[in-house]
């Protein structure tokens, strides 16, 4: 018998999507592809190069449970280079094995049964199951189209309770690509509860500045890695920067249940934050997602898909759909068998979802062209 806590586990969509598309190219279709979150770019050659050096040095063994403090020390100077927070130390950093070990880690060490962590509606698909793991309870505050997506301050405050323990944030945010005003982040941190800051994003922001929840409150905790900006989603490295006091039981829990974190990649991520041409690679990934999302925005709008309030970060647009469909489960897979194109339910993402159709434009801009041509045709067709 399996145990209630992975019964009760939700799929992920997204990967539904991504399967079945999958099994359509290995029958010979050509399926474009704006459903998945990741990057279309190599990881830099900088990055690849440190990895190597660092094998070749023999460096192929356990590190210290919270990371290299070389690693941990690179971090934290990007944190006082970015948001001006200069009064980290390397031991309140806990490197891991990606940001979803993280949440995990997190997670286990802050929630209690029975207690609440409030999440915005839509949100990342993962995030409710990670507190539900650790039987915790998502609350969830609907966020609205008009208003970017945001967190209603006040909204919050309604839902708090003396069960709630956390507030969880992710800007620039999954699957809207909106960011969160430095107003209601400082508003959100002196709401007397942890905050949980999901900063996954950040470095992919092309109007606008994203801040960290560290600019705001020590009581937070934050949430970082290398995949999306640094297109390393394959090296599976994050990251942790927590208080003082959460140090030793976070670390009790990366010992036991991770050891540590890969160390070749804990050398590729050192390159990654202090290699001069990485930072060049990077402006020049952040120039072409920029193009393409300008693109995509113009062509959505075009077709008919609603977009209010135009998302500045991340590498997703949330379309609102209901002129052509209610059912976004339905939509999305009517579009990948009926146009070929792969995208992403917004009920994905939570209730407040509904009605909506994530497309990702980490893919190039050629296919992306196509991908939004094909549907365009066949929604002209169906119609």
């Amino acid at each position: 018998m399996v145990c209630r806590r992975v019964e009760d586990l939700k799929s992920f969509i997204v990967m539904d999507v991504l399967e079945r598309a999958q099994e359509m190219e290995r029958a010979g279709e050509s399926v474009i592809h704006l459903e998945v979150g990741e990057p279309d770019f190599d990881t830099p050659e900088a990055i690849k190069e440190a990895a190597i050096a660092a094998i070749r040095r023999g460096e192929t063994h356990y590190t210290h449970s919270l990371g290299t403090k070389m690693l941990r020390e690179a971090i934290i100077a990007s944190y006082a280079e970015n948001y001006g927070v200069r009064h980290l130390e390397p031991d309140q950093v806990l490197v891991t094995s990606g940001t979803s070990p993280a949440f995990l880690v997190a997670m286990g060490t802050l929630i209690d049964c029975g207690e609440e962590v409030i999440l915005s509606d839509p949100h990342y698909a993962c995030h409710p199951s990670f507190v539900r793991f650790v039987e915790g309870i998502p609350r969830t505050i609907p966020v609205s189209e008009e208003d970017g997506f945001q967190y209603r301050p006040e909204a919050i405050r309604a839902a708090l309770t003396p069960r709630t323990k956390a507030i969880l944030i992710n800007s620039p945010a999954n699957p809207t690509g909106n960011l969160l005003s430095e107003q209601r982040m400082s508003e959100i941190a002196d709401m007397g509860r942890w905050v949980l800051s999901d900063e996954i994003y950040h470095g992919l922001v092309y109007e606008g500045k994203a801040h960290s929840m560290l600019e705001f409150t020590d009581r937070c905790i934050v949430f970082n890695g290398f995949s999306k900006r640094y297109a390393m989603t394959g090296w599976r490295l994050g990251y942790l920067i927590v208080p003082k006091e959460l140090i030793r039981p976070m670390q009790k829990l990366l010992q036991n249940f991770f050891i540590s974190a890969n160390s070749m990649s804990q050398a590729a991520g050192y390159a990654a934050l202090t290699d001069p041409g990485v930072k060049k690679d990077i402006r020049r990934m952040c120039d072409v997602y920029n193009e393409r999302r300008q693109f995509m925005i113009r062509r959505l709008k075009e077709m008919g898909f609603g977009i209010t309030v135009e998302p500045t970060g991340a590498f997703y647009v949330f379309a609102n759909a209901k002129p052509f469909s209610g059912d976004s489960f339905a939509f999305a897979f009517e579009l990948l068998e009926k146009a070929r194109v792969g995208v992403t339910p917004g009920v994905d993402f939570g209730p407040n979802g509904e009605g909506y159709i994530r497309f990702s434009y980490a893919n190039s801009m050629e296919n992306i062209a196509e991908g939004l041509n094909r549907i365009e045709t066949y929604l002209k067709r169906r119609s």
